[in-house]
């Protein structure tokens, strides 16, 4: 086997790094669903700016946890434009896990469905490259 099975670790690599993050946001995701819910307000927004110029808000939610502390943390999610439901000042409900409220989702606005596609997206890399060179190690 010649060198030219060095460039599949490529994809590999891009797939493995993939499905991590898929599969870390999914059981964040699990997690937080057995967690606690409480009602929050969106108090400000954190507006981040990528290496293009694009602009994300990402809202930062505050509530009292049921032993009565203060949390006011932001969404790990950002998007390019702030609806009227996640504005500041809007009350949402925020899902939060009782010993690490650090982790927290804001119902409508953080959605599994990226973690979703890393999974599919690096589950696909990933065998479709274990599977190329599977079949390049058995043709020699």
């Amino acid at each position: 086997m010649e060198r030219e099975w060095l460039f599949s670790l490529i994809p590999l690599t891009i797939g493995a790094v993939f499905l991590s993050f898929g599969v870390y946001g999914l059981r964040r995701a699990s997690t937080l669903r057995r967690g606690v819910t409480a009602e929050g307000r969106i108090v400000r927004h954190d507006v981040r700016r990528d290496d293009e110029g694009a602009t994300f808000y990402h809202p930062v939610a505050a509530w009292t946890t049921r032993d009565g502390h203060e949390c006011e943390y932001s969404s790990r999610f950002g998007r390019g434009v702030v609806g009227g439901n996640f504005g500041m000042g809007a009350f949402v409900v925020v899902q939060y896990d009782p010993e690490d409220p650090h982790r927290f989702a804001i119902q409508g606005w953080d959605v599994a469905t990226v973690d979703r596609l890393f999974t599919v997206l690096g589950s696909v890399f990933t065998a479709g490259t274990l599977l190329v060179l599977l079949v390049r190690l058995l043709a020699l």
